[in-house]
């Protein structure tokens, strides 16, 4: 007798974990249809990428006010702003204020590239908090990529412009060089680069410009701006695959600024803006990888990174604000 009991008390016990388990199963986040939008951080000074750490604090490049006073900033996920490094170079040229690019975040350390110096910088921020005194710039580590990219003379004229990165597989990273319609991959050990693929251009004497990638799982998502006259439609979104082989995903998009994966690995993109007499206000948008728009009435998005299941932050240039949108 006391054996079946004993066999009948961890049979039931079985039989619940595995009902607990079956009821627990994470269901399938849908994509979204419509995002809504809500304030989460204003005042920021030409903001241009930001990448989240495990924390969820969000590492944010703002360009500055083009006197060299461009900077680094952590913000946690209650809006606090602090300063990690400043006083990089910012230009103001053809009506913007140029300099910093994308940054990307990855154990303790961030890499940040300066798209009109042509550099690398890597911050250690293992440590960094909140209140925290900013770093020296002239301690930053910093690599120099333009050299090597204008040495192949890609583009007549020469022209360089690293502008956004991700990890690949192999723990390389990969560069979006916006001003060499290529992409670059720096080797995780030597820091060497080499060339891994070269984008088409968008359209007969128009430039590809590509100004996001991220890596799928399976290969490179790559957004394109297209350059002037920045018609709409000669934007697309391109794959990569891992051996460099460069193909057309999908088209038809207008000045797509960045990209984000959903929960799914489904590319979510902005719009930064329509062209007429200049980029007109409030016309950026969020859309799908079938050009569906998710959200619209953006001034100028810069970057857009996935928080949560059903949840982005998409950052205005323009305005200098970060905005959490959801579903």
């Amino acid at each position: 007798m006391k054996n079946n009991f004993t066999f009948l008390a961890v049979f039931s016990v079985a039989l619940l974990g595995w009902i607990v388990a079956c009821n627990e199963k994470e269901e399938p986040t849908p994509e979204p249809e419509q995002l809504t939008a809500t304030d989460f951080v204003a005042q920021l000074r030409a903001p241009i990428g930001f990448t989240l750490d495990p924390k969820g604090q969000l590492w944010l490049t703002e360009a500055g006010t083009g006197k060299n006073d461009a900077s680094v900033v952590m913000i946690t996920p209650q809006g606090v702003k602090t300063t990690v490094a400043t006083g990089f170079p910012s230009v103001i040229a053809n009506g913007a204020i140029e300099g910093m690019s994308h940054p990307l975040y990855q154990d303790g350390k961030l890499y940040v590239l300066h798209g009109v110096s042509g550099t690398l910088y890597i911050l250690d921020v293992a440590s960094f908090k909140a209140g925290d005194a900013a770093q020296n710039l002239t301690n930053l580590k910093k690599e120099d990529l333009g050299t090597f990219v204008k040495s192949l003379k890609l583009t007549d004229p020469l022209n360089s412009n690293p502008y956004d990165l991700t990890f690949g597989p192999d723990g390389n990273l990969y560069i979006a060089d916006a001003g060499a319609n290529a992409i670059f991959k720096r080797d995780k050990t030597a820091g060497t680069l080499s060339l891994f693929a070269k984008l088409p251009d968008a359209a007969t004497k128009v430039e590809a410009v590509p100004t996001g990638i991220v890596f799928d799982g399976t290969r490179f998502l790559v957004t394109t701006l297209s350059g002037f006259p920045f018609a709409a439609g000669n934007a697309k979104l391109y794959q990569i695959a891992t051996d460099g082989t460069v193909s057309e995903y999908k088209n038809g998009f207008t000045t797509l600024s960045h990209l984000a994966l959903s929960k799914n690995n489904k590319p979510i993109a902005i719009q930064l803006a329509e062209f007429g007499a200049g980029f007109q206000p409030m016309t950026g948008k969020v859309v799908n990888e079938d050009g569906k728009v998710l959200l619209s009435g953006l001034m100028m998005p810069t970057d857009i990174e996935r928080s949560g299941n059903r949840e982005f932050y998409v950052l205005s240039y323009a305005l200098g604000t970060i905005q959490k949108l959801s579903y």
